[in-house]
């Protein structure tokens, strides 16, 4: 599966792509950044790094500093200054490229239509200006596999709103109705998919890089924090594009509050449909998560 990794990395989005990068069946063909968590330089650095853990050679290209409209959030307090919770990574012997939209949109053409997937983490601003500035390209995306929004839980970020659509909602309502095939993962699964503390241990002991490096960022997690669990959000994307199987989707029509409440997703019929995952096997999907990060022959 061809896929380019959108992301704000971030502890979740760190796991989701050490995954990816050590997992046969993606061929990942780049990674992009957007500033959503903690501002784009460290996003771009971040995602560098964890290109670095992987021993592998992918394209880490800089993207939107900041969303289509309001003024972004931070997330310092969950992810910490630096997005990774403190946990240190290699640096990289290489450097990141610019213009995400471009690059991706070049790729886009030189693929086959419905060819290229984007496994989207973040905030969907490069989505958004890809689907404004490029039409042409934007319109040969295979599939766009999400994480964001909620239905009937609570928000993350406000009382309706999860983050990465409250953290750009115009760009979220851009490709929600943009009518390309997208699956939405909100909240109403990611939650429902959680690590504790004990069940790092056999990545711990895998001794790869992968499981190793994904242990200390979900411990990361926990810090400062009191609860027996923590949701495991992003990599959702991933297990969701190699494993459909495992989650169960409702087709929905959605629209994006930008004035009552902003970012909070509301039923519209003038949408075309998307997909929305509403239920999840947990057990699986965290086994699949685990046996990958713990994976010994890297592609």
């Amino acid at each position: 599966m061809k896929v380019i990794i959108d992301t704000d990395p971030g502890l979740d989005d760190a796991v989701a792509i050490l995954y990816a990068l050590n997992e046969p069946r993606f061929d990942v063909q780049a990674i992009t950044s957007v500033a959503g968590n903690i501002g784009i330089t460290r996003t771009t650095d971040n995602a560098l790094r964890l290109v670095a853990v992987s021993g592998r050679q992918i394209p880490v290209v800089q993207g939107a500093t900041g969303p289509l409209s309001g003024t972004g959030r931070n997330e310092e307090t969950i992810h910490g200054a630096d997005g990774l919770g403190g946990v240190t990574l290699p640096l990289s012997p290489n450097g990141s490229l610019s213009d995400a939209t471009g690059f991706v949109a070049k790729r886009l053409m030189a693929e086959p239509p419905g060819t290229l997937t984007i496994l989207a983490l973040a905030p969907m601003t490069n989505l958004a200006i890809l689907a404004r500035d490029h039409p042409q390209a934007f319109a040969r995306v295979g599939h766009i596999i999400a994480m964001g929004g909620a239905i009937h839980e609570k928000g993350n970020a406000g009382p309706f709103a999860e983050y990465n659509i409250g953290a750009d909602g115009l760009a979220a309502s851009i490709v929600l109705g943009s009518g390309v095939p997208i699956t939405m993962i909100p909240l109403d699964v990611t939650r429902r998919f959680r690590a504790t503390l004990a069940e790092l241990e056999p990545l711990r002991a895998s001794g790869t890089p992968a499981g190793t490096t994904a242990a200390s960022l979900i411990e990361a997690y926990f810090l400062g924090s009191a609860r027996e669990s923590r949701p495991l959000h992003d990599p959702c994307v991933m297990l969701m594009a190699l494993a459909p199987e495992l989650f169960g989707c409702d087709e929905m029509r959605l629209g994006v509050d930008l004035v009552e409440h902003p970012g909070r997703l509301v039923p519209d019929a003038s949408r075309p449909p998307v997909q929305v995952a509403m239920r999840i096997d947990a057990v699986a999907v965290k086994r699949m998560l685990w046996d990958g990060l713990m994976r010994a022959d890297q592609p």
